[in-house]
Parts: C-alpha cells; sequence; structure tokens
C-alpha cells in the first residue's frame, strides 16, 4: 500500500496531460466539454485500449528483482497512446457502449419480470408465503451456516427481501400491508424483487424446483440456468450502473447446456475466449426473450446497433471482436 499522491487538475490540465502522452485533440472545446460532463475516468476505460503496449518481457519477482522462478511473458499498457488516437474515438466507443447498456437494460427488464412471475406462480402454489418455508429450499441454501456470521443464506436472503419491501413507495404494498399486513404473499412480495434477490432464490430452490422452471425456457439443467441468472444479475449491475460494457471481461461465466438444446450458444462451448466477453450474456438474453416475446424486435434492434453505430475503429486495432462476437454472429437469427 501506497499512500495516494496524485494531485487534484483541472479539466484543462486533464487535457493537456493526454495531449503530452499522444492522444490527439481535434476540438479543445468540445473535449473540454466531455471531460466536464462525463469525467476523466469514465472516459479513460475507452481510450484504455487505445494506448500502447509495450513488447513481451519477463516481469521480476517484485519481492527480491529477481527472475521468478516461474517464468511468465507478457505485454504491459504504457502511458502512450498509439500515433492515431484520437480524444473524440474515446467520446464515440463511449456513445455507442450507452446505447448498448440501454439495449441490454431493455431485454433485462422484460426477462426479470417474466421471470418473477415464474418463480413466484410456483412457489406460490405450494405455499402463499413459500419465501418464509426453509424446507421448500435446498439445503445449502436454507440449513447451510455462513461460518462468519452464523445465518443460513435463507436468513440474508429474507433480510435483503425485508429492506426492499421497507423502502418501497409502491402503492399496492402499502395497501396489502395496511389491508393484511405481513408477511406479503409471495406473488405480491415478488414485485420488489431486484434481479439479485430473484437469482439468489432462484439459486436456493430444490433441484426439481429449478428443474421445472429452467424447462420452460428451453434448459433442462436447473443448475445450468441458475449460473445463467448470476451473470444476468453481473450483466445488469454494469448496466445499472453505467459501466463500460462493450469489451468487459465476464469473470463469472455461465455454464453452458448441450447445444442441442440451445443451439445458439454452440459457438461458444469450444471457445474459451468468446466466453470471457459479453457478447454471450447477450445471446443467452435474446434466447430468453424469444421465448418470452416470440414477437420482440429486439434482436434486430441489436444487430443494427453492431453494425451501424460500432464507430471506426479498425485503425486501432479495435473492432467487434473484443465484445466476443462469434464468426457467423450476423447470420444467427435475430
Amino acid at each position: 500500500m501506497t499512500l495516494y499522491s496524485k494531485p487534484w487538475r483541472s479539466y484543462e490540465d486533464q487535457l493537456d496531460e493526454l495531449h503530452r502522452r499522444g492522444l490527439i485533440v481535434t476540438d479543445r472545446p468540445k473535449a473540454l466539454e466531455c471531460l466536464e460532463r462525463i469525467g476523466y475516468y469514465r472516459l479513460s476505460g475507452y481510450w484504455y485500449a487505445m494506448r500502447e503496449r509495450s513488447g513481451i518481457c519477463c516481469p521480476l519477482d517484485p519481492a527480491t528483482g529477481r527472475k521468478p522462478a516461474k517464468v511468465r511473458t507478457e505485454s504491459f499498457v504504457l502511458d502512450t497512446f498509439k500515433p492515431v488516437a484520437t480524444f473524440q474515438n474515446a467520446v464515440d466507443l463511449y456513445i455507442f457502449d450507452k446505447k448498448l447498456r440501454l439495449l441490454v437494460l431493455d431485454a433485462l427488464e422484460r426477462i426479470e419480470v417474466a421471470l418473477r412471475v415464474d418463480v413466484s406462480h410456483h412457489l406460490g402454489r405450494q405455499d402463499r408465503f413459500a419465501y418464509l418455508k426453509p424446507d421448500l429450499f435446498h439445503h445449502s441454501f436454507s440449513a447451510a451456516l455462513d461460518p462468519k456470521t452464523g445465518l443460513t443464506t435463507h436468513h440474508d436472503w429474507l433480510a435483503h427481501q425485508a429492506r426492499l419491501i421497507n423502502r418501497s413507495k409502491e402503492k399496492f404494498i402499502e395497501h396489502n400491508r395496511s389491508r393484511y399486513g405481513l408477511p406479503l404473499a409471495i406473488w405480491v412480495a415478488c414485485e420488489v424483487w431486484d434481479f439479485g434477490a430473484l437469482s439468489r432464490l432462484y439459486g436456493g430452490l430444490k433441484e426439481a424446483d429449478q428443474d421445472h422452471i429452467a424447462k420452460c425456457y428451453g434448459v433442462s439443467n436447473g443448475r445450468i440456468f441458475a449460473t445463467w441468472l448470476r451473470s444476468l444479475n453481473y450483466l445488469r449491475n454494469v448496466c445499472a450502473h453505467h459501466s463500460r460494457l462493450w469489451n468487459r471481461n465476464v469473470v463469472d461465466q455461465p455454464k453452458l447446456p448441450p447445444p442441442a438444446e440451445v443451439p445458439a450458444l454452440t459457438a461458444f462451448h469450444t471457445d474459451a475466449q468468446l466466453r470471457a466477453r459479453p457478447f454471450q450474456l447477450f445471446c443467452i438474453a435474446h434466447h430468453l426473450l424469444k421465448i418470452i416475446h416470440p414477437a420482440s424486435q429486439w434482436g434486430q434492434r441489436f444487430k443494427r446497433l453492431l453494425e451501424e453505430d460500432f464507430p471506426a475503429l479498425d485503425h486501432l486495432g479495435l473492432n467487434l471482436h473484443g465484445m466476443g462476437v462469434d464468426p457467423g454472429w450476423q447470420t444467427r437469427p435475430w
């Protein structure tokens, strides 16, 4: 740990520093306006890939300053920019990414709403207050104790749901609380669940219940479907917090069903690099949307966005492959 020593800098100084590092600024007033309205660090995520890289080298062991026992070679991102990189290139990529996030959020909203209905309807058939009943959930969710807190995942989930209910201003929540009191029936309570609450509750269901819901979406294994929801929740959080999306590295990757079950995901089975990028998650969202709303035009809008709005950045080595598109992505049945 070292003390943070970087000084405060005005927008003019920030732009001057970028210029000194080789970033071309063709319209200074407009660039300053972008720094003022978007911010240096948010934009830095988009010009990061425009920086030059070192040659292949072998890093020394930071503890000894010597060659490490296990040699690994890599290149490093330098502070200087590629000679053709411009400030406007970064802004154009930022604008594309913003449009992408909004479109993805549109899909995730419809998926979240449909899944709320599926989970609450299925559990509600067993008990109107099913979310309170530990015996309706998998042992790992309802009985296994966290060694740090001494609580079950179910306890933690119930506390989260209670917070969601208490801060809700929805009239139907107020009506049900005043007329019937607590607890709320699951088909009422589900309307306050966020994607994270929905994903965690589904992950805590018994396997038979998971399978029953997953089969509605063409996936026979409910544990695989649980990883889909977890990854889509991650995707939703990236979008909701306005973070860079288009070439993000997906660490918590979803598991894949057999190719025959979901042919749209076949390309990702044999390519680890594609699985580490967000395009796979977009394909999963599209698969779910086609089941939820067969007449949806979301796929066509998504394809059009990629074809028409991704900026021309081939001169910087940036293209849709950074998103993880498969070779035949344009011929998919969007």
